[in-house]
């Protein structure tokens, strides 16, 4: 059901344009107003505001398959982020108001949409808690575990490679780059993880997932 509704909106996308972009640009601004709506078809989109003290906060990250910002689009609400490519990115882009009509008109597509709202905002009410009442360590094995299970390379023995850097983790972690670095320190010691260049390695998600339980 899941592949039908991804081929539906792949399909209606298609009629529209497919534009290129390298890593680091600006897709939209705070402020800008909606026009149009961006299908991703390759590489990977943050969402992120700047702190009081100047510093990246990640929001949200898109992978293959989304299409954003449809808050904007359904909503009209006035945006406070920025949105940006995190790697080189091909998308295909459509009318925001086309977007809206063809998502009234076809309600397993909205029911999809939904899901996948709902979804994101578990993720967000459990970093919100860890955020709340969490030591920097907890809040950074939240961050890598669910970084793995958004864009993670899977291996059959339940290892995960997750293209990300340090200084990724501490933009979506809302931590320092040196508390990144010292928390990172401590579980690449246990052997939980590996920082390989450009790329986090978890050998084992499951003994990683294991140190967060009890540090709420």
């Amino acid at each position: 059901m899941v592949s039908q509704i991804s081929e539906k909106v792949q399909f209606f996308f298609s009629d529209y344009p497919v534009v290129h972009y390298g890593k680091g640009e600006l897709l939209i601004r705070p402020g800008d107003e909606l026009e149009t709506i961006f299908l991703l078809v390759s590489g990977h989109v943050i969402e992120y505001d700047i702190s009081s003290a100047g510093n990246e906060v990640v929001v949200n990250t898109f992978k293959p398959g989304a299409y954003f910002p449809m808050s904007l689009a359904i909503n009209h609400n006035h945006n406070d982020y920025f949105f940006e490519t995190a790697s080189s990115v091909t998308m295909r882009v459509a009318p925001a108001q086309d977007v809206v009509e063809f998502i009234r008109l076809h309600p397993d597509v909205c029911f999809d949409l939904l899901s996948r709202v709902y979804y994101g905002t578990d993720g967000l009410m459990r970093r919100m808690a860890h955020l709340m009442g969490g030591k920097a360590k907890s809040r950074l094995v939240f961050e890598l575990l669910n970084a793995s299970a958004r864009f993670g390379q899977k291996n059959e023995s339940g290892g995960s490679l997750i293209p990300l850097t340090e200084k990724d983790i501490a933009k979506r972690s809302g931590l320092s780059r040196e508390t990144v670095n010292r928390a990172m320190s401590v579980l690449k010691q246990d052997g939980l993880v590996e920082v390989r260049t450009g790329s986090i390695f978890i050998p084992d998600t499951s003994r990683l997932e294991a140190t967060i339980g009890n540090q709420l």
